[in-house]
């Protein structure tokens, strides 16, 4: 094998791969348009009455209090 003919096989099959990566990371026109036409809509998105931020607030401070009484204790 001649040095121009290894070089040739390794341009193809970089070629090959590239072309790969660009399936996989969905950058090809096909794949990009296929993909949009099943895509999920973005969620909304939801948001916490005043009342549950605080349910939830209050019992983070009580797992921190106990995780503080622990600490302490040991």
């Amino acid at each position: 094998m001649s040095t121009d003919h290894i070089l040739e096989l390794v341009d193809e099959e970089i070629a090959r791969l590239k072309q790969v990566r660009q399936l996989i990371a969905g950058t090809t026109a096909a794949a990009s348009s296929s993909d949009t036409k099943t895509a999920k809509p973005a969620r909304k998105k939801r948001h916490l009455s005043a009342a549950a931020r605080k349910r939830i607030a209050d019992a983070q401070k009580l797992r921190w209090a106990k995780q503080k009484k622990a600490a302490q204790k040991g």
